[in-house]
């Protein structure tokens, strides 16, 4: 499941991703929201009440931007035949080029929950900003798959500005990461890590340098 707006242009490729992987999708149409930023909780909790509409024992909460290890494929069976309290986490790489990413600092420890059983939409709770998919009570185990999730938005360099200009502007008091979003386009230091052989996605990525999310500049302006 996953919802999409700026970056709808990327669902055909995410599909094609997700396709080997699961049994259907639900998506969230978020083009007409207003503002620059919709109401998250929203979106997800409307996801959650869909999958659960639609019979689904299990749920992989995605978006545009991300691609999963081909490998997913060969062992997602194997990750829903196990315990029903489990929530799989993915690490989460964050892409420097198509074919490298970060991994020094803070970089090489992000982790995302995004594998767990369907839940009654009603008991979703989440901040408006960095949310997890479920809320605490959830009794969900935190397992590592030890398999990786591909964020294809930070291989543009004005995306890694544009991203920290957006979550800065949401988020002015840190409230919501009290590690702020200044590091998100700071290169100093920066490790990459080429993605290893057998350890690929699919599709190959073409980037076509778009911002992939709202322009401050342009809302300033206007």
């Amino acid at each position: 499941m996953f919802s999409y707006r700026y970056d709808a242009h990327l669902v055909p490729d995410l599909l094609a991703n997700l396709d080997p992987i699961v049994d259907g999708w639900v998506a969230y149409d978020d083009r007409a929201a207003d503002g620059i930023f919709s109401d998250e909780p929203q979106r997800r909790r409307a996801l959650i009440a869909a999958a659960c509409d639609a019979g689904a024992a299990w749920v992989l909460a995605m978006d545009p931007d991300e691609r999963l290890e081909n490998a997913v494929a060969g062992r997602i069976g194997q990750l829903t035949g196990g315990s029903r309290r489990n929530a799989w986490g993915f690490r989460l790489r964050e892409m420097y080029t198509p074919a490298s990413y970060r991994v020094d600092g803070v970089w090489g420890l992000k982790m995302q929950h995004r594998l767990f059983r369907a839940y009654h939409p009603d008991r979703y709770r989440s901040p408006v900003l960095h949310g997890a998919w479920f809320p605490e009570d959830a009794g969900f185990n935190l397992r590592d798959s030890g398999l990786n999730l591909y964020h294809l938005k930070m291989i543009e360099p004005k995306r890694r500005s544009a991203r920290r200009d957006l979550y800065n502007h949401l988020d002015p008091d840190r409230r919501m990461q009290p590690i702020g979003y200044d590091y998100l386009a700071d290169e100093s230091g920066a490790v990459l890590e080429a993605v290893p052989a057998g350890r690929e996605y699919f599709p190959v990525h073409s980037d076509d340098g778009g911002l992939w999310m709202a322009d401050l500049s342009v809302n300033e302006q206007g």
